[in-house]
């Protein structure tokens, strides 16, 4: 088996470790590995397959020989490296926002649009965690008739606002039952003037807000979807919240459909959907719960129920991952996608 020279900018992060350990885990075949970070962060060792590697400052001469170059870091990063991996001749296979809209650039969820991958120019973009949890269920119940709209709503774990808010949501625990006042510095957003404490609480504010009251979350969400499903008919809106939960993001979906559409219907649907675990059976109490998932890559739907406020309504609720299927799984099934097509530059 042919192996590759892998580099992966971000690596200290929680999607480039979590990526890390996938890339033990699935035996991916790599001949070198690099791994790159800030200068802050340049100089620490993780250990690798039993070798203790040490991470290196990204700069524009650090893609040489690679051919796929993971970026698990900021947008402002992509930005600044990406198109000289590219350069180098390596396929960027890109976790942050810089490049999702970008028209030259696919948004690649492969169990949803695999094809898309076919016409890269060098880059593919993973897309926003929400929105690939969301899509695995939305885009088999295409197949059952036409979406007028979707209504989501996301309970989003502090994981994906990075380790410091982790660390936050751990030490506000901590100080609260020991009669401290918890001290908050990350969240909503670190670049917001004002934070509050995420412990025992639940905060509407996932990103900063944009000119229309949405947050950038939101429109990632609504954006990123139109573009991966290839049509922007499909009216969809909806409300990020951060939620008091280390891992795996939580949403609830309510789905219009052009027609009728049972229950069973989609329940028949999602039953045989890839990547998606149906986990539905409210009688003894079944359906998904973040604390189950931490170390899992499917996304696991249930609460399927009929909307009998409107024709074709229906609720679902689902759960997964968002930094494996939500992050480095979905990377890394982009990169096997690309060998697997032969695609690589």
């Amino acid at each position: 088996m042919k192996k590759y020279n892998i580099a992966v900018v971000g690596a200290t992060g929680a999607v480039g470790r979590t990526l890390l350990r996938l890339l033990v885990k699935e035996d991916f075949p790599i001949s070198e590995l690099t791994l790159l970070a800030s200068a802050r962060s340049a100089g620490r060792r993780i250990e690798f397959r039993g070798e203790n590697l040490i991470v290196e400052e990204a700069t524009k001469d650090s893609f040489h020989d690679i051919d796929i170059a993971f970026f698990c870091a900021g947008g402002a990063i992509s930005k600044e490296y990406a198109q000289y991996a590219v350069a180098s001749g390596a396929v960027v296979i890109d976790n942050s926002s810089a490049y999702r809209l970008n028209p030259e650039v696919p948004l690649v969820i492969p169990e949803v649009n695999g094809d898309a991958v076919d016409n890269h120019r060098g880059i593919i973009a993973n897309p926003n965690c929400s929105a690939i949890i969301m899509l695995m269920a939305l885009k088999p119940l295409l197949a059952i008739s036409p979406i007028k709209r979707v209504v989501f709503s996301t309970y989003q774990a502090v994981s994906g606002a990075g380790n410091k808010a982790v660390s936050e949501l751990e030490q506000q625990v901590r100080g609260y039952v020991a009669g401290s006042i918890p001290e908050a510095k990350i969240l909503p957003s670190s670049s917001d003037d004002k934070h509050f404490q995420i412990a025992f609480n639940v905060l509407p504010q996932v990103d900063v807000f944009a000119d229309d009251y949405y947050t950038k979350e939101e429109l990632k969400i609504i954006k990123e979807a139109h573009k991966i499903l290839n049509d922007e008919t499909i009216g969809i809106t909806g409300t990020c919240v951060r939620v008091p939960v280390f891992w795996c993001h939580s949403e609830s979906l309510n789905i219009q459909f052009e027609r009728f559409v049972s229950r069973q219907e989609v329940r028949d649907t999602l039953m045989n959907a890839p990547g998606v675990v149906l986990y539905d059976d409210p009688d003894k109490q079944i359906y998904p719960m973040p604390l189950d998932y931490y170390d899992e890559d499917n996304v696991y739907v249930g609460r399927i129920r009929e909307d009998h406020t409107v024709i074709g309504g229906i609720n679902i609720w689902i759960v997964g991952n968002q930094l494996r299927k939500g992050a480095a799984t979905n990377a890394l099934q982009i990169a096997r996608l690309l060998i697997d097509k032969g695609l690589l530059l």
